[in-house]
């Protein structure tokens, strides 16, 4: 059993109760509880506190699947750490898998703990943590002198050409019971990071991080109703095979035969699809019957290969099954994808597509091509689906 664990003392130094203090319409903590009561991979949500009102006020959502636990006072001090918390929960509750949630990280999406529990679920990997890409130069001063620690003064990179670093922040936190008890840490062994997007840097600790955060909230509210808007509306289901349905390599057997490698997950997305009635089609510029092969297993009919001018099959795709374009959802990854995904209802682009292409989708997935980027979006039109019927 997976289980989120959330921790949130009624004592803070810099802003009283912060943790229910209201920030764009709701409690603080409303919306990490909100984002693990939409995650699929989570099975119940434990709220850790050692305030009376933080307790009512989280029973007063009536989210499903969540219970609210004491916490002691040893582990609601101020100079208690977070695992003495996750230690004392551990010890008496019964679980496989937990993800550690940080009620300061109101920008946490379900999307972004789905993404997280995914990569988790490979069985090389025993923690992930969120983080966030910075492209900053960092300085350090010594002996009196300046050294730069991540990138050359003498050959400055362009922002656009520079790799950046990679940041906690602070948003979850996934391992198992058994490795927690173990090390008495949040993660340890093998651990992955997860990516989320650039406005989750920030978390709730001063003031001014509330006044950034509550916009960054009303912004992806404004944009989260409009991205319904569109999800609701899509019949058909179109991607790229390499760089979108696998990671897009080249690989030859020991006889120099040409392999592909797919992600199961994607396969399951793609079937979900099809069984709510929504049209699915392959178009990709490559021709290969490994892309046939694996089209026939997914039960995929509308396959195209080859293709010089993907919008042209996507239209009479549309002609076909009298659809319009706004009622087409589109996954691609480079340049050949880009007029088509400014032309459909809901264009999207992998995570490690071309930045001319990301710029121009209306959605960047979390996560890679061919490592379940398709897979996070079957399941956001699949969600809407269900929140619509």
């Amino acid at each position: 059993m997976n289980i989120a664990f959330i921790p949130v003392r009624g004592g803070s130094k810099s802003i009283p109760l912060k943790n229910i203090k209201i920030i764009n319409g709701q409690p603080l903590v409303y919306w990490t509880i909100k984002a693990a009561v939409a995650c699929q991979h989570i099975d119940k949500i434990y709220v850790s506190t050692d305030s009376q009102l933080i307790k009512d006020t989280v029973l007063s959502f009536a989210f499903p699947n969540v219970e609210v636990i004491s916490r002691s006072p040893e582990t609601a001090s101020d100079t208690a750490s977070t695992e003495s918390a996750m230690l004392e929960f551990a010890n008496r509750y019964d679980f496989e898998n937990i993800v550690l949630i940080q009620a300061t990280s109101p920008l946490l999406t379900a999307e972004d703990l789905d993404g997280g529990f995914i990569l988790y679920q490979n069985s090389e990997i025993d923690s992930v943590l969120s983080v966030v890409r910075q492209k900053r130069f960092i300085w350090k001063e010594t002996d009196n002198t300046a050294v730069a620690e991540n990138y050359n003064p003498l050959n400055r990179p362009r922002r656009q050409e520079y790799g950046g670093y990679l940041v906690e922040n602070g948003a979850f936190y996934i391992t198992s019971r058994k490795a927690l008890l173990e090390t008495g840490c949040r993660i340890s062994g093998n651990i992955r990071t997860y990516e989320m997007s650039e406005d989750t840097y920030f978390e709730i600790d001063e003031p001014s991080d509330w006044i950034i955060i509550e916009e960054f909230l009303r912004r992806r509210e404004s944009n989260a109703s409009q991205l319904s808007d569109k999800l609701s509306s899509i019949k058909m289901f179109l991607t790229d095979c390499d760089g979108c349905l696998t990671d897009g390599g080249m690989y030859y057997s020991e006889s120099g035969d040409e392999l592909k490698k797919f992600n199961t997950k994607d396969g399951m997305g793609i079937s979900n699809l099809i069984k709510h009635g929504i049209i699915v089609g392959i178009i990709t510029g490559e021709i290969s019957e490994i892309v046939h092969r694996r089209a026939a297993k997914l039960h995929i009919n509308e396959v195209f290969l080859g293709c010089k001018d993907k919008l042209s099959v996507a239209n009479e795709l549309c002609d076909k099954y009298n659809l319009s374009l706004d009622e087409v959802a589109y996954v691609g990854d480079d340049i050949n994808d880009l007029e088509l995904i400014k032309s459909v209802g809901f264009g999207c682009a992998v995570k490690n597509a071309s930045s001319v292409v990301k710029d121009a989708a209306a959605y960047v997935t979390s996560l890679n091509g061919g490592e379940g980027a398709v897979r996070e979006v079957t399941d956001l039109i699949i969600s809407m689906r269900r929140n619509v019927n």
